[in-house]
């Protein structure tokens, strides 16, 4: 089955950097499409960043751009999130998200807390 384990999060000071990294299987991962999004106590799950199977087109929040960048490793079926100049407005659960025979897969989240 498919599945998608997410690791990376933690602790940074505002300005900081972080690589989250999410492992996929149970499903052809270079054919689809794969998300990050977050979540931050009390507020709806936001859409972060988005990139093709093959990697070539990539789509960043408004208010990511800039400082988050996706990608991934086909051979490695593994896709991540670079954040740098990281804010406290940063501090959520992330998600790794894909949509596979229309039906949507989640991860269990990792935690990035933004604080000094």
């Amino acid at each position: 089955q498919v599945q998608l384990v997410e690791s990376g999060g933690g602790l940074v000071q505002p300005g900081g950097s972080l690589r989250l990294s999410c492992a996929a299987s149970g499903f052809t991962f270079g054919t689809y499409a794969m998300s990050w999004y977050r979540q931050a106590p009390g507020k709806e799950r936001e859409l972060v960043a988005t990139i093709t199977g093959l990697g070539g087109i990539t789509n960043h929040a408004d208010s990511v751009k800039g400082r988050f960048t996706i990608s991934r490793d086909n051979a490695k079926n593994a896709v991540y999130l670079q954040m740098n100049s990281l804010k406290p407005e940063d501090t959520a659960v992330y998600y790794c998200n894909t949509v596979w025979r229309f039906i949507s897969y989640w991860g269990q989240g990792t935690q990035v807390t933004v604080s000094s």
